[in-house]
């Protein structure tokens, strides 16, 4: 009984780290890992349907860049470019969007399926914790199912919002219900989550349901004025 109960502790102690919490507590390499090996059917295994991204996430996101006539948008851990695709989709999005990512497979994947908008597109495998861009480049950061899985996730928030311009548009999603509880350390609540975003300078932070598992979260980066305080870092 005793072998039976440490068998079965053992292949659910396994099954978490390499299944469920894809691979996030045993480092960077073993994350980037389990995304190569996963590329090709990852959209299957997420059950991603286009019309459920145009109406959650490239639509509201254009709704609120209207005001730019054509943004610059950077996707961070883009993956397979679900937001890049759903965004290329609308027939009103003049922009231009990159996508960054550390999975050579998932970029692979990607790359193949907006190989036709190259023009409108492109792709970066680069570390999130160093974003490769100026200072205040972009119209609007997005993050979307991959705060959970970076070693520093504050270092990640900090960069995105350093390369976001003032009036910029920024979108993240934060893992919530009964999921967060197999994400111990790695997951907070999103209320603490948009206290953090405050904490960087972000304004007009929201939520909103997202999928099963998922919250999304929208802000702003307010233009500087002469009676701005400066923000202060988030707690890790």
């Amino acid at each position: 009984m005793t072998w039976a109960l440490l068998l079965l502790s053992l292949v659910f102690i396994l099954y978490w780290l390499f299944v469920y919490s894809e691979g996030a507590y045993l480092g960077k390499h073993a994350v980037i890992g389990l995304y190569d090996w996963a590329a090709s059917r990852y959209d299957r295994i997420k059950n991603i349907y286009p019309q459920d991204d145009a109406e959650h996430l490239a639509l509201p996101l254009l709704e609120n860049l209207s005001h730019v006539t054509e943004p610059l948008i950077l996707d961070v851990a883009t993956g397979t470019a679900r937001l890049p695709l759903a965004l290329l989709r609308q027939w009103h999005f003049h922009g231009r969007v990159i996508g960054l990512d550390l999975s050579r497979s998932m970029l692979g994947v990607a790359q193949k399926r907006i190989h036709n908008q190259s023009h409108r597109a492109s792709l970066i495998r680069q570390d999130a914790m160093v974003l490769p861009f100026p200072n205040q480049r972009f119209d609007a950061v997005t993050c979307l199912e991959s705060l959970e899985f970076l070693p520093r996730p504050g270092d990640a928030l900090r960069e995105m919002v350093r390369v976001l311009r003032p009036g910029g548009q920024f979108l993240i999603s934060n893992r919530v219900g009964v999921d967060a509880l197999f994400f111990p350390g790695r997951v907070h609540p999103t209320a603490a989550l948009e206290q953090d975003l405050a904490r960087l300078g972000l304004t007009e932070v929201q939520s909103r349901p997202w999928q099963v598992h998922y919250t999304l979260i929208d802000a702003r980066k307010p233009a500087p004025t002469a009676t701005s305080a400066p923000s202060q870092n988030p707690d890790e």
